[in-house]
């Protein structure tokens, strides 16, 4: 019985090893570091993406709370007059 157990448990160890052997060579040749960096650029570029839209939702947030938009609008409607208060 006990030379079961441990035969079991030998084989679930080499089983193991044979795919934990298998996953590092697979992650060290070249395609391997090509998809970690792509991994890594996809991280980078959705950072990217999500700081942007941060900051678009806050720029109309602080636009509406001070009025900048509203008054843009009416600046707008009146032609040159409205530009030049724009500028001011």
């Amino acid at each position: 019985m006990n030379r079961i157990i441990w035969m079991g448990i030998g084989v679930a160890i080499g089983v193991i090893a044979f795919r934990k052997i298998t996953e590092a060579q697979s992650n060290l040749g070249p395609e391997g570091l090509n998809r970690a960096v792509g991994r890594l650029a996809d991280g980078f570029y959705d950072f990217a993406d999500a700081v942007r839209e941060g900051m678009n939702e806050r720029e109309t947030e602080l636009r509406s709370a001070l009025g900048i938009d509203a008054g843009l609008e009416k600046a707008i409607g009146h032609g040159s007059a409205g530009r030049d208060a724009v500028r001011r």
